[in-house]
């Protein structure tokens, strides 16, 4: 039950603390956007603290990729 509460309120508070993201380069909002639903898809699928943060990591860089080829071109 924690659990579950505990990622529903990530999934609600993460506009939230993005909304302060106003003045940031398209990169960093997608790399921001992709660190956010890679920190919950990790939670999700691994469980734990490590899968948590890898799962960041890699949405960090995959939100940032796609965003700066999209702007790009």
């Amino acid at each position: 039950m924690k659990k579950r509460f505990l990622i529903l309120m990530l999934c609600l508070m993460a506009p939230v603390a993005l909304s302060g993201c106003a003045d940031m380069t398209p990169t960093q909002k997608g790399a921001a956007y992709g660190a956010a639903g890679g920190a919950i898809a990790g939670q999700l699928i691994g469980g734990s603290t490590s899968a948590t943060l890898i799962g960041a990591g890699v949405g960090a860089l995959g939100g940032a990729l796609i965003n700066d080829a999209r702007h790009n071109n």
